[in-house]
């Protein structure tokens, strides 16, 4: 209920920008994209709280605290799991989380509104997230499909779960060992669809690359990518606008 008074209060506002760093819109990228999406969003920066917090909504009055707790408490959780992801790559724990810089955490409240012809249009086209790990909280309206041998399958809610979801960056810091899941989200003729996603990712300076550890010229094992600064990738990610599934192949090492 919360999230829904929120959307109808983003709705009724003439501007699609809150400020510089928190923003209610329907498309990725407006400018570039030649088919808005069957969406409205509400996109939150998350970390740290204590920069951002005074410039989320204040309507409804309960939804600043509410989302802050919120927002920390996934922190925490993807914390745990890059620990986790370090470990089964034979790194140390936290070898992932000291190469995101200060880190970066955002959050997108999404609303999909029944479609009158769900065949015509997407919640989200087919794509590859940007960032480190994503964390998915949906209700109980099934919508998102993950592209897997050959076809696209429904990942159906499952009550009191999240599903998460690896990104560009954790492809390129494991060297592939770890891969970025292609995805979308679909729509439906008669019933709307609440989804909220925490994306955590490097920060903007952040130097990304394989981990030195998992190079082994000896063994073959040789870095399949370049290193870049995230603010370079998300540049180009921003770019692209969905036009393609990922732009990750433009920063493979030079084979040369």
């Amino acid at each position: 209920k919360l999230i829904k008074h929120t959307f109808f209060f983003s709705l009724s506002l003439s501007v699609h920008f809150f400020s510089v760093n928190q923003f209610f819109s329907t498309s990725f990228n407006v400018s570039k994209e030649k088919v808005s999406n069957w969406r409205d969003f509400l996109r939150l920066h998350c970390y740290p709280i204590e920069d951002f917090i005074h410039e989320w909504p204040s309507t409804p009055v309960s939804f600043r605290e509410v989302t802050a707790e919120y927002a920390t408490s996934v922190r925490a959780l993807v914390l745990t799991l890059l620990e986790a992801i370090s470990e089964s790559l034979g790194l140390v724990k936290d070898r992932v989380s000291n190469t995101l810089g200060k880190h970066g955490q955002h959050m997108a409240i999404n609303y999909y509104p029944p479609c009158p012809q769900p065949e015509l249009t997407y919640g989200l086209p087919g794509h590859k997230d940007a960032n480190l790990i994503t964390v998915l909280l949906q209700d109980e309206v099934s919508g998102l499909q993950v592209f897997k041998d050959g076809k696209w399958i429904a990942v159906n809610p499952v009550p009191n779960t999240f599903i998460v979801n690896l990104g560009d960056q954790m492809q390129v810091i494991s060297n592939d060992k770890y891969k970025s899941v292609l995805h979308r989200a679909v729509v439906n003729i008669d019933k709307e669809r609440i989804s909220i996603l925490t994306f955590y990712c490097p920060s903007e300076d952040a130097m990304i690359g394989p981990a030195q550890e998992l190079i082994n010229e000896e063994e073959d094992s040789h870095a399949i990518y370049r290193n870049f600064t995230y603010a370079e990738y998300f540049e180009k990610f921003w770019d692209t606008a969905f036009a393609t599934e990922s732009c990750i192949d433009s920063f493979k090492a030079s084979t040369a």
